[in-house]
């Protein structure tokens, strides 16, 4: 079960063009967005709040151990091309392989559903705190530009659409399926006495982490090939749909 720190901006001196709001707010709305994607497939997160910065969303995140650092931004131009620049960077630390292969990733799949894919561009940076210091693989997302009015409105009315293929790109790291959300519904484990292998992946083989009992109540966050998306307690995982009543 991966598990990552989510970072939306908490800029909220950055104003969109079109008067929706701040940076902070809107990306706060993609993360909210994203949430259910990250639960049904499997991907636990620990996500900041509204009334941090980054220095101690960097500090939280740093103080655990995570797989992956997702900084949620949109961008900006200087005053003296204001509105002018468009598209989207996926920017990551020079030196570490998995942050450039996670931005990548990530990268490849905004381009499917963003209006100019030749501007979405992965860019090695020193500069960003978000990458620089965390302790684990790192990518800080700048998803268009708030100044420019065409970015603004995409992104506005494509919360859900961005979240889907962050998704995708978090799944295609972690080696995972992607799996739309389908819940969440309630569960309830009926194996006629045993106890249901709660798995890291969805095969058979994978690692076992958590052992639930006949009888208990689970949610379910979706559906793939047999398996359910499952949580149960503190653990998240897979888990054979044949036992699992809903």
């Amino acid at each position: 079960m991966p598990i990552i720190y989510l970072s939306p901006s908490t800029q909220d001196w950055n104003m969109y063009v079109t008067g929706s709001g701040s940076e902070e707010y809107n990306m706060n709305i993609l993360a909210d967005a994203l949430e259910p994607y990250l639960w049904s497939n499997a991907i636990a997160f620990r996500r900041n709040s509204p009334d941090m910065t980054a220095a101690s969303s960097i500090r939280e995140a740093n103080s655990g151990y995570y797989d992956f650092y997702l900084a949620l931004h949109s961008n900006a131009s200087p005053e003296d091309r204001y509105g002018q620049t468009r598209g989207i960077i996926a920017f990551y630390y020079p030196g570490s392989s998995e942050g450039q292969r996670a931005a990548e990733l990530l990268a490849e799949s905004l381009r499917e559903i963003y209006p100019l894919p030749q501007l979405v561009t992965t860019r090695a940076t020193t500069s960003l705190g978000e990458v620089s210091r965390t302790r684990f693989p790192a990518v800080l997302l700048e998803i268009g530009y708030h100044d420019n009015y065409q970015d603004a409105v995409w992104l506005e009315g494509h919360y859900d659409a961005i979240a889907r293929q962050i998704a995708q790109g978090l799944t295609n790291y972690f080696g995972l399926p992607f799996i739309t959300p389908m819940g969440p519904m309630d569960g309830r484990v009926d194996t006629g006495g045993g106890r249901l292998n709660l798995r890291a992946e969805p095969d058979q083989e994978a690692e076992i982490i958590n052992k639930i009992p006949d009888g208990s109540a689970v949610t379910v966050y979706g559906q793939w090939q047999g398996w359910y998306t499952v949580s149960y307690g503190s653990s998240l995982g897979y888990a054979a749909a044949t036992y699992i009543n809903v």
